[in-house]
């Protein structure tokens, strides 16, 4: 993912978008001066953490972080077999 980032200019400039949407949402969550302009996940220059592309795609929907939704879209749909947790009998 991050080498087609240097080699992509339209996959380039939607995740530096990904990377702009991602600040302002939590700016407008509050100001905290230690991370103002740092995002997550290697945005908007790399890719390093796949779980943080994933929950911004889950949480703002799909279209804004194309790497976001690339790897949600990779990711096996391991809750279709069985639920995720156990239920417990009263």
């Amino acid at each position: 993912m991050t080498e087609r980032l240097g080699t992509d200019a339209e996959l380039r400039s939607a995740y530096a978008a990904a990377h702009e949407d991602y600040l302002a949402r939590r700016s407008a969550l509050g100001y905290v001066a230690e991370i103002d302009g740092i995002s997550a996940g290697g945005m908007p220059d790399r890719v390093k953490c796949l779980h943080v592309l994933v929950a911004h795609a889950l949480s703002v929907g799909p279209g804004v972080n194309p790497l976001g939704d690339e790897a949600l879209a990779a990711l096996p749909e391991w809750w279709a077999d069985h639920p995720c947790s156990e239920t417990l009998e009263p």
